[in-house]
């Protein structure tokens, strides 16, 4: 399972966000997996990758479905305090949103 806020459900269904970042003591999700996200549907994991704080861009916030890197970064200041961050690493992990197809 991986969790996401409601209030990004949007941007997931319609593409603007295709990467999350996580602080994690170890990966929890493998690249090729599938996780059910409550309320929004499944995902495929194409990617889980430890990154740096100093080296996010602001490809990887746009990426994320933020319009720049201080939004983001601000963001994930608000959901992980100083203290939510110890002993953890970042992790990015990018995904797509499986579709359910049409039954003719």
């Amino acid at each position: 399972m991986l969790l996401l806020k409601k209030e990004y459900f949007q941007a997931v269904r319609v593409g603007t966000k295709r990467t999350t970042l996580r602080y994690w003591r170890s990966r929890r999700v493998r690249p090729g997996s599938i996780h059910l996200v409550p309320g929004l549907g499944k995902v495929h994991i194409l990617e889980a990758r430890p990154v740096q704080w100093s080296q996010l861009t602001d490809a990887d916030a746009q990426a994320d479905g933020f319009g720049c890197l201080s939004e983001l970064r601000q963001k994930l200041e608000e959901i992980y305090p100083p203290e939510a961050r110890e002993a953890r690493r970042l992790y990015q992990v990018h995904f797509d949103l499986l579709r359910v197809k049409d039954q003719a």
